[in-house]
């Protein structure tokens, strides 16, 4: 955000709305439904935030998986305790031995373990395909997430501004190829497709609240 790290100056190390940032995102594998997202640093801090978040969204006993990123297993203890199936499904890549080009270097796969964390998880259930697959989803319907264009956000808000939008669209607008219908509809938030207009008028009455 603003500049890459590389060119970050000692004292504007620790600043949260410039450099890196990276998208925290929660997704329910049968509705394709997005309930929240976070976005900043990957910091123990906005684990914790976007769990405390889905904490307060959810209904029931949740059956979680997440990648490897070690901040996990603490922040979900922390905030559902015992009161979840929790899994992780770890990914091991290695260098591809050619010579590094310019440019982005793809490294290989070359397996993945699955490890039971919190309660009971089914271990068959334990996947992040879905929430990957969304990613690229991400990717591509917003521009600010291209790669080496000039398209990305210079400002945090912005880009926060954009993924809300982009995120009701899909949660509630957007036809699911797969599903025929909006996650919104398959989860049973509401019983028909809606249009921008909806959208901003749910913006508008919560901003009046």
């Amino acid at each position: 955000m603003f500049m890459k790290d590389k060119q970050l100056t000692e004292q504007e190390q620790d600043a949260t709305d410039i450099g890196s940032q990276y998208i925290f995102v929660v997704m329910d594998k049968d509705s394709k439904l997005i309930p929240c997202f976070k976005v900043g640093k990957r910091t123990q801090e906005n684990t914790l935030a976007l769990m405390s978040d889905l904490k307060a969204r959810a209904n029931g006993r949740l059956h979680l998986t997440t990648d490897s990123y070690t901040s996990y297993p603490g922040v979900i203890f922390d905030t559902f305790g015992l009161d979840v199936d929790y899994a992780q499904l770890i990914k091991v890549y290695t260098g591809n031995a050619r010579p590094k080009v310019d440019g982005y270097s793809p490294v290989d796969f070359v397996l993945t373990r699955k490890r039971a964390m919190i309660g009971e998880p089914d271990m068959k259930q334990v996947s992040t395909s879905h929430v990957e697959r969304q990613n690229l989803t991400l990717r591509m319907c917003l521009r600010r997430l291209t790669r080496l264009t000039n398209g990305f956000s210079k400002k945090l808000d912005n880009l926060i501004a954009a993924l809300y939008l982009h995120v009701a669209y899909y949660n509630f607008v957007r036809i699911h190829q797969s599903l025929r219908v909006t996650p919104a509809m398959e989860a049973g938030i509401t019983d028909r497709v809606w249009d921008l207009r909806d959208i901003l008028a749910c913006e508008v009455e919560r901003q009046c609240a």
